[in-house]
């Protein structure tokens, strides 16, 4: 017989609890309001019509190229740089529409769009380049915020999509990297300033360190938003001096 435990009692009362808000408070799709009934953010019509990135687009950033290329290529921007991460695979190209939600999500403390965010993001794994790390079960490492705006926000954006990343890809997450020093809000930086305000704003923490002693081919590098990679490639380098082989990062947007 079927025996009621309090792990499955807990998850019966969230199930009826969820159901019972949505007859008081349908949910509605973030973008048109239509009304849902699948526990979705997104209707499928306006799921559909934002935009992917799609090639050709910039095999080290993922900036968007309308015109007409054959070949991988790298955008003047990239070419002048030498990132630390192996390549960055927004899955979205910028949209008002997208971004509003992540600006929900993150400011506005809106969890429930991390849910669609995650499964927008799951969609970079369609990229070939990203197969080894399925193969070989990288972990999923967010980007992490430091202590004092975790405490103000009360959740980590990038975890928060990460964890959904984990749900649709199978992969781990592991919070490996710890944000040692606070910055200033990079928005308004040119890169060279954001370098700069990160420079040793991130170390390796003990989870880190105990997977590095496990499995050391590679992480995935998770974040909401890739602008100018400033942030990314910093982590980066601190993964890969931690011993990581190789970094790849996933983002929800280009930016």
């Amino acid at each position: 017989m079927f025996r009621l435990t309090e792990t499955t009692e807990k998850h019966g009362w969230r199930k009826w609890a969820s159901r019972a808000l949505d007859l008081l408070y349908p949910p509605v799709c973030n973008v048109c309001h239509a009304v849902l009934s699948d526990g979705r953010a997104l209707c499928e019509s306006c799921n559909t019509d934002l935009p992917r990135l799609q090639p050709p687009f910039c095999e080290s950033c993922g900036e968007s190229f309308p015109g007409q290329i054959d070949d991988t290529f790298s955008c003047p921007n990239c070419s002048k740089l030498n990132f630390s991460f192996e390549f960055a695979r927004p899955a979205m190209t910028r949209d008002e529409r997208t971004l509003e939600m992540i600006h929900r999500l993150k400011y506005q403390r809106e969890i429930h769009l991390a849910k669609d965010l995650g499964r927008l993001a799951a969609e970079s794994f369609n990229d070939p380049r990203l197969a080894p790390a399925l193969v070989g079960r990288w972990p999923l490492v967010p980007v992490p915020l430091h202590t004092r705006r975790l405490q103000h926000r009360h959740f980590n954006q990038a975890e928060e999509i990460a964890k959904v990343l984990a749900h649709q890809t199978g992969l781990p997450v592991l919070n490996g990297l710890q944000r040692i020093r606070s910055t200033e809000h990079q928005t308004a930086l040119t890169r060279r300033q954001r370098l700069e305000n990160l420079r040793g704003a991130f170390a390796i923490n003990n989870a880190g360190r105990r997977h590095i002693g496990k499995s050391s081919t590679g992480a995935i590098l998770v974040d909401d938003v890739l602008t100018t990679g400033s942030t990314v490639d910093e982590c980066s380098k601190v993964l890969l001096r931690a011993g990581f082989q190789k970094v790849f990062v996933v983002t929800v947007m280009r930016g």
